[in-house]
C-alpha cells in the first residue's frame, strides 16, 4: 500500500512539467555569460589534440540527441508527467555542462584564435538549446516555432566538426572570411559608383511599391527626394581614392592570407593570433568608410574614416612584415602595398584639406 503511493509522492514534490522547462531554460542562460569569458582550465596533462577533437564531436552529437528527444515529446500531447520532464531536463542539462567542459578543457597555448572558433561553436549550441527550450514551454507541441530552434540546435552541432583542428588552420578561416566581407563590401559601392547613384535598386524598389503615390515622395520613409541624397562632383572625386583604398584593403587581406598559408607554422600560434587580430579590424574599418560616403557626405568623416583605415592596414602589414610569414621582409610586396595605401591617402587628403581648414 506504502509502496503504491510513494510514486504519486514523489510526483506531486515536482514542478508542473511547462514550468520545469522555463527553469531549465533559465539555467543554460546562466551558463552563457561564463562561456563567454571563461578561461581554459590548468591541467598538469598534456594536451591530446586527437582525444579532444574525439571529446567535443560525441559531447555535441550527445546535446544533438537530447535537442531531439526534447523536441519529441513535448510536441505531441500529452506532454511528459513532472518526473520524466525532470529526466529529459537533467539529460539536456547534463549533455550542456559536458560540451563546456570540454571547451575549457582547450588550452590557451593551442592559439587564441582556435580557442574563439570552439568558443564560438560552444555558445551557438548552448544559446540555441536555451533558445528552443523557451519556444517549448511557451508553444509546446506541434508548432513552426518549434522545429525552426530544433534545427537551430542540430545545425550548431554539426558545425562542430567542421570547426578547424589547429591554430593556423583557423587563422586561415578567419582571414578568409574577412576577405569575403571586405570584397563584398567593395563590390557593393563598385556597383553603386556604376550607376552614380547611391541608392541604386532602392530607389526601383520604392518606385515600383508606391507608382499609385508620385506626389508624396517627400512623405514616404527613407525616400531620396532631394540633392542630398545623391552625389555631388566633388563627393564623385573623392569617392575614386576611396574605392582605391579598399581594393588595396582587399589585396592586403589576401596577400596576408596567401602568406600565412605558405610559410604559416602552426607551432607558432602567438604570431598567427597578432596577425588575425589585427586584420580583423581591416573589415569593420572598411565599413565605416563605406558608410561615410553615403550621401549627404561629410568630407571630413572620410577623411578621418579613411586615415583609421589607414592605419589598421599599416599596422597589419608591419606585424605580417615581422612575422615568420614573411621570411624574406626586405624584398616582400609589404613595401609595395605601403605605398599603395600612402598614394590613396595623400590623394584624400588634398581632396578634403578645405574641409580641414575651415
Amino acid at each position: 500500500m506504502a509502496s503504491a503511493v510513494a510514486p504519486v509522492a514523489a510526483d506531486s514534490t515536482l514542478p508542473p512539467p511547462l514550468e520545469q522547462l522555463r527553469h531549465l531554460a533559465g539555467e543554460l542562460r546562466f551558463l552563457l555569460p561564463g562561456v563567454r569569458v571563461g578561461e581554459a582550465r590548468e591541467t598538469t596533462k598534456e594536451f591530446d589534440r586527437e582525444t579532444f577533437w574525439r571529446r567535443l564531436r560525441e559531447a555535441a552529437m550527445a546535446v544533438s540527441r537530447a535537442a531531439t528527444t526534447l523536441t519529441e515529446v513535448f510536441s505531441r500531447l500529452p506532454l511528459p508527467s513532472p518526473q520524466e520532464t525532470q529526466k529529459f531536463s537533467e539529460q539536456v542539462h547534463a549533455a550542456i555542462k559536458a560540451i563546456i567542459a570540454v571547451y575549457y578543457s582547450l588550452p590557451k597555448d593551442q592559439g587564441i584564435t582556435l580557442r574563439k572558433l570552439v568558443r564560438s561553436a560552444t555558445l551557438d549550441i548552448v544559446d540555441g538549446m536555451a533558445q528552443l527550450v523557451e519556444v517549448l514551454y511557451v508553444t509546446p507541441t506541434q508548432s513552426p516555432e518549434n522545429l525552426i530552434s530544433y534545427n537551430s540546435v542540430w545545425e550548431a552541432c554539426q558545425q562542430v566538426p567542421r570547426i578547424p583542428k589547429d591554430n593556423k588552420a583557423a587563422a586561415l578561416s578567419v582571414l578568409t572570411k574577412s576577405v569575403d566581407l571586405v570584397k563584398d563590401a567593395h563590390e557593393e559601392m563598385e556597383q553603386a559608383v556604376e550607376e552614380c547613384d547611391p541608392y541604386y535598386g532602392l530607389l526601383s524598389d520604392i518606385e515600383e511599391d508606391n507608382s499609385d503615390n508620385r506626389g508624396d515622395e517627400e512623405d514616404i520613409l527613407g525616400y531620396p527626394s532631394n540633392r542630398d541624397s545623391y552625389w555631388s562632383e566633388e563627393d564623385q572625386e573623392l569617392i575614386i581614392p576611396c574605392l582605391a583604398l579598399v581594393r588595396a584593403s582587399k589585396a592586403c587581406l589576401k596577400k596576408i592570407r596567401l602568406s600565412v598559408a605558405e610559410n604559416g607554422k602552426k607551432d607558432q600560434v602567438a604570431q598567427l593570433d597578432d596577425i588575425v587580430d589585427i586584420s580583423d579590424e581591416i573589415s569593420p574599418s572598411v565599413d565605416d568608410l563605406a558608410l561615410s560616403i553615403y550621401p549627404p557626405v561629410c568630407h571630413l568623416s572620410v577623411r578621418i574614416n579613411c586615415a583609421k583605415l589607414v592605419s589598421v592596414l599599416k599596422k597589419a602589414l608591419e606585424i605580417t612584415k615581422a612575422s615568420h610569414v614573411t621570411p624574406q621582409p626586405e624584398d616582400s610586396w609589404i613595401p609595395l602595398l605601403i605605398n599603395a595605401v600612402d598614394h590613396c591617402m595623400n590623394r584624400i587628403k588634398e581632396l578634403t584639406q578645405h574641409e580641414v581648414e575651415l
